[in-house]
């Protein structure tokens, strides 16, 4: 293996193209395998002498435009797509992120039948909640939004037994996403709500900590049937980057499990007013610039 690997990987992919993959025509005896630089350049629209120092590893740094076009050139697969633009360091757009859950997730997520589950995207809409998790954030005027719920709903300083955790976590959360998607217009919009709405969530934004969802325990307080410890895990949901499903469990030895029952009884019927079925954008449109 060499330092070049941007240019090992182009040259990989161009030998295992051939002209009748890429609609080329080809003429006389070929001395290489698979596509010649120029045919490459010429399918990507760049200038061959350009495509030749990417390979030779000369230029390292080619701009994401640059990248999807070879992408598009060289017929990546969306995986081998976005192995190309890290390879370049040049993480790619998220033109995929969406806010519309498939019928598949959909699936998976009632598949919960016994513990709480929901699909968030990266600004902690909650975008899809099964029945367990919507009798759990019951308490909540809407389940919309995590971190409005944390900040701005006066339930979640007595759902969140620890509150203070549970508000550091949120605000670094949200820091950490706009370090990944900063000009996210519907991110804008969410912290210029919080940061007029809430002196705490100001402060805890002013400094700056980054946190990932990962796994974690919480210890709730739900009115109906008292104190609840759950651990959580996130799970990132590949077809539709930015969302994740969060799925809640009871820590073992405890009586969560027999209190979320409990309440999934005493709250069974239509879906609390504010949680999102089929993707569906739970804020309101005034709130966006």
């Amino acid at each position: 293996m060499t330092g070049n690997l941007l240019g090992e990987f182009l040259r990989a992919r161009r030998a295992a193209l051939g002209p009748q993959d890429v609609g080329v025509a080809s003429h006389g005896v070929r001395r290489v395998t698979g596509l010649r630089r120029e045919e490459v350049a010429d399918l990507a629209g760049m200038n061959a002498d350009y495509y030749a120092r990417l390979e030779q590893g000369r230029e390292r740094h080619p701009s994401p435009q640059v990248l999807d076009a070879l992408g598009r050139a060289l017929r990546l697969a969306p995986d081998t797509h976005a192995h190309l633009h890290r390879l370049a360091g040049a993480p790619p757009a998220d033109r995929s992120a969406t806010d519309r859950i498939s019928p598949a997730l959909r699936q998976l997520l009632d598949g919960f039948s016994d513990t709480p589950a929901f699909v968030i995207n990266a600004a902690l809409d909650v975008l899809a909640a099964n029945p367990r998790a919507e009798a759990l954030h019951s308490p909540f005027a809407a389940v919309d939004n995590l971190a409005r719920m944390v900040f701005l709903d006066p339930a979640g300083r007595d759902f969140y037994t620890d509150w203070t955790c549970t508000a550091r976590a949120t605000a670094a959360h949200l820091r950490q996403t706009c370090g990944i998607t900063p000009d996210d217009p519907r991110l804008r919009s969410l912290l210029r709500t919080l940061t007029a709405g809430s002196p705490d969530f100001a402060r805890l934004w002013a400094t700056h900590d980054a946190l990932s969802k990962t796994l974690d325990t919480k210890h709730l307080h739900h009115p109906t049937v008292g104190s609840l410890a759950v651990t959580y895990q996130s799970f990132d949901v590949r077809a539709a980057p930015g969302q994740q499903l969060i799925v809640y469990q009871p820590v073992a030895g405890t009586p969560t499990g027999d209190a979320l029952s409990r309440l999934a009884v005493r709250t069974a019927g239509p879906a609390a007013e504010g949680v999102v079925r089929g993707g569906q954008h739970p804020l309101p449109t005034a709130d966006f610039p």
